[in-house]
């Protein structure tokens, strides 16, 4: 989140765990069987284990995963693998406690290195640990995750740093993501636009569209490649 803070929008505007789990079973229904619940910070959202427990009740969902900082996981970790989630996906750059700080600007790491050990108690495998780097994984900070996960049973992908204004991003080291010809992920914002890339201008109301509409038109105009987004930020539309 930028250091100045986000603009806020009207909690009537967010879409509540009814309205999320609606859109999910038309997504299945049209063919869609692997769900994410990310961020901003899903753990932070009160009654996030009902909503998982909904999601995980829709026939059909072959991979149902969570991206989450990892602070909270040891209070949520069990309750969320009950609920139905299958794996977890944590944000993890450094293991220098201050410089986890500083990224995260309030963050403990002995919270996240809790919550990965609680992750993999609660059978959220596998635990896949996403680490930004500038330019390569030869980095120091990289180099040091990469050895806690080859020690500690983790899958490590490495991200290079993105910019949505000016269209940079390149393909994950170690996962799928940033392929374009591959790619068939679409994005529902928390305010309920359907984005078929997030290195796009293109997005489609479901309240105006409804679900299926959106979803049709939005895998229809998907771009062959990702280029910039003028519209929106990281802080509003995920990672």
């Amino acid at each position: 989140m930028p250091e100045c803070g986000v603009d806020l929008i009207s909690h009537s505007d967010i879409f509540t765990f009814e309205d999320i789990f609606e859109i999910v079973k038309v997504g299945v229904k049209l063919g869609i069987d692997k769900v994410r619940i990310t961020g901003g910070e899903p753990l932070v959202r009160r009654g996030v284990v009902d909503l998982v427990k909904m999601i995980a009740s829709i026939p059909g969902i072959r991979d149902f995963a969570m991206t989450t900082n990892g602070i909270l996981l040891d209070q949520f970790a069990e309750p969320i693998a009950q609920a139905g989630l299958q794996r977890i996906n944590i944000s993890l750059d450094t293991l220098n406690p201050e410089k986890y700080k500083a990224i995260t600007r309030m963050g403990d790491i002995q919270d996240v290195l809790i919550g990965i050990k609680a992750a993999k108690e609660a059978g959220l495998l596998p635990v896949k640990i996403n680490c930004v780097i500038k330019e390569s994984p030869q980095e120091d900070d990289a180099r040091e995750v990469a050895v806690f996960c080859k020690e500690n049973d983790l899958e490590v992908r490495f991200i290079k740093e993105m910019d949505l204004e000016n269209g940079i991003f390149s393909r994950v080291i170690g996962g799928d993501g940033g392929h374009c010809e591959s790619c068939n992920r679409l994005r529902l914002t928390a305010n309920g636009k359907i984005k078929p890339c997030l290195f796009s201008d293109l997005e489609f109301d479901v309240r105006e569209l409804g679900a299926e509409q959106a979803m049709l038109r939005a895998v229809g105009i998907k771009p062959r490649s990702g280029s910039e987004n003028k519209v929106n930020k990281f802080s509003n539309i995920g990672g």
